[in-house]
């Protein structure tokens, strides 16, 4: 019986070998593919309508590839590449201010406090004409900001139209070193600290733990409230050394490739600057990535409790490999899992108390949108475990911690919780 089968086997593909010809010796062509592509590529160099160069071509099936597997496998130009790579590392050479583009303009969002930007006056809002005597009207984003951008103590000319109407002026500015601030701090009441983590940078654990210890100097810790809503993510280690932060054991996350024996724990040790006070920590739907590997572990390890909304859902890795010309492959090469095993691929994180955010009367219409994660998203990852609100807009911080905790309903809950933390485990 068995015989028969293997010949009946071998008939089959003999049969479907003479039906297509040399279809079956094309299909085990390793470099079949690569020759159909290669033969698209002439038939566009010699037919299409009008000359097309040959790197825009590849240029483009570069990107395609990439675009097609996941929505964070990429390429990134030399250009953006370097941006990157500044953006990471915690400081450009600048003038420190934040640009977007609003109704087709160049438009200032915010000066960064203490920049030259924020000394010579400039205002969020206001609209940037010319950079060196060069128009913006037609500039991409990233144009103007490698304009804007450059090294330490080098000019750069702003020709700015401000809110007011006046007449544009030009405003020359010394180029500084601008440092990228990714956490900032808030005392709510005498013992009670609020961190605000807004993304995980080269010096993100550093930042959070100076601002503890500047602190802890003066006053007793009696808790803490960690803010990681909109945290879109970033580095990886910063999120482990952030969580290790408030772990003094145990596992943090646990990263896992395409090969069975790839695995990689990450562990917590203990260490001085440790933190063992009661703890609250913020999510929400624009909680992604590394602000997830934080929220998990510190929920797994029933370190922390978790208040607001299912997060993200971003459960993968992803790696930055230069190329030769500097440019590079922002490429997904692992999931990772909480302690306990879970991939929140897809998923997300569910707080301990889902509590959805309730904007101030007057910040209803800016709040009112749906929810948008990982799910969301064309050709994403699927959940390795099985079947698997939009995040809020950035609230301005008030100077009046009162005013913050009254716009802010999942912040003033945070604050009773975590004071009740403490006779809450001793119910236990």
């Amino acid at each position: 019986m068995r015989i028969s089968r293997i010949f009946g086997t071998l008939f089959l593909l003999g049969v479907l070998a003479t039906a297509s010809g040399s279809g079956m010796a094309k299909s085990q062509d390793p470099y079949a593919s690569l020759k159909r592509f290669s033969q698209i590529m002439d038939l566009i160099e010699q037919n299409y309508v009008q000359e097309v160069d040959r790197d825009t071509l590849v240029q483009g099936a570069i990107e395609g590839m990439l675009n097609k597997i996941d929505p964070h496998s990429t390429y990134i130009d030399a250009e953006e590449f370097r941006f990157m790579q500044e953006e990471f590392s915690g400081e450009f050479g600048g003038i420190g201010i934040q640009i977007g583009m609003k109704d087709e303009r160049l438009t200032v969002i915010a000066p960064i406090e203490d920049t030259p930007a924020f000394n010579a006056g400039l205002l969020a809002g206001d609209t940037i004409l010319e950079i060196d005597g060069v128009s913006a009207l037609n500039m991409t984003l990233t144009e103007a900001v490698s304009k804007i951008r450059g090294p330490k103590g080098e000019p750069v000319v702003l020709t700015i139209l401000h809110k007011d109407g006046a007449a544009p002026k030009s405003v020359t500015i010394i180029r500084g070193t601008i440092p990228l601030i990714s956490v900032k701090d808030r005392e709510l009441e005498p013992g009670y600290l609020y961190l605000r983590i807004t993304d995980f940078k080269a010096n993100t654990t550093e930042d959070l733990q100076k601002k503890i210890r500047e602190y802890t100097e003066k006053t007793a810790l009696e808790g803490v409230i960690l803010d990681l809503r909109n945290n879109p993510g970033g580095l990886l280690t910063q999120a482990v050394s952030v969580a290790d932060t408030f772990l003094q054991s145990g596992l943090i996350v646990y990263t896992q490739a395409r090969d069975p024996g790839s695995r990689r724990d990450m562990q917590a040790r203990r260490q001085n600057s440790d933190l063992s006070c009661p703890m609250v920590v913020l999510i929400n739907a624009g909680s992604a990535s590394a602000s997830e590997i934080v929220a998990g572990a510190l929920q797994d390890n029933k370190r922390a409790l978790l208040l607001g909304e299912q997060t993200f859902g971003k459960g993968s890795v992803q790696t930055v490999m230069p190329l030769a010309d500097g440019s590079g492959v922002k490429l997904t090469v692992a999931l990772y899992y909480t302690p306990s095993g879970r991939s929140i691929q897809a998923e997300g994180i569910q707080p301990d108390m889902n509590i959805p955010f309730v904007p101030a009367p007057e910040k209803q219409d800016m709040e009112d949108h749906p929810a948008f994660r990982e799910a969301n998203l064309s050709k994403h990852l699927a959940n390795p475990n099985g079947d698997v609100e939009a995040p809020a807009a950035a609230k301005e911080e008030s100077t009046d911690v009162r005013d913050m905790l009254a716009r802010d309903n999942q912040l003033s809950l945070g604050l009773k919780l975590v004071k009740s933390l403490p006779v809450i485990k001793g119910l236990n």
